[in-house]
């Protein structure tokens, strides 16, 4: 499948979940869209593909209200988290993320918003072909937790009535951003 195919699939099925998906052009524009959307203090789970692609100074930039953590305990006041991720499945609209790090796990489940950066060319078709991208990340760097988040965290009682974000953020937000992005010309990073 193409690579614009899979980008489109996944966007329909992480729709389809309750997701935004929105395509930025570089990390500058990520940056001002997480301002605009956090709507309060933001913890930043970064990584080095984030940190490659400039975030830190970006969100600096942008005037992102980033929590100061002087312990695990004040996560708690995040109102939004921030987290890169390995691969997306087009099929189901699911980001994968290696959580092993505590902050990705904390950034990726306290806040009620989470904003996750998938790089569209980390997009597979699904279960199947994760497999293998899977296998080879475990022997790159072994991964103790693996996250698959499809949509705002849901859940429903035994009465079935659905009910969003009680084991998890309420919204999620997935970037789209190539790896490759730089920021825009007479920026400095």
């Amino acid at each position: 499948m193409k690579s614009r195919n899979r980008i489109n699939l996944f966007q329909q099925a992480a729709e389809s979940a309750g997701a935004v998906v929105y395509h930025c052009q570089d990390v500058n524009d990520a940056a001002a869209y997480i301002a605009e959307h956090a709507g309060g203090a933001l913890l930043y789970a970064p990584n080095d593909s984030l940190e490659q692609l400039g975030f830190s100074p970006a969100l600096s930039r942008s005037e992102v209200s980033l929590l100061e953590m002087t312990s695990r305990l004040d996560a708690a006041d995040a109102v939004a988290g921030l987290t890169g991720s390995n691969y997306g499945l087009a099929e189901t609209g699911t980001v994968v993320i290696d959580s092993t790090a505590e902050l990705v796990r904390l950034a990726s489940t306290l806040p009620e918003r989470h904003f996750v950066v998938l790089d569209p060319q980390a997009i597979l078709l699904g279960q199947q072909e994760a497999g293998q991208a899977l296998r080879d990340l475990q022997h790159q760097q072994p991964a103790d937790y693996l996250s698959y988040i499809t949509g705002p965290s849901r859940t429903a009682d035994i009465e079935r009535v659905l009910t969003i974000g009680v084991h998890g953020p309420c919204e999620l937000y997935i970037l789209l951003l190539s790896a490759v992005a730089q920021p825009e010309k007479g920026v400095s990073s």
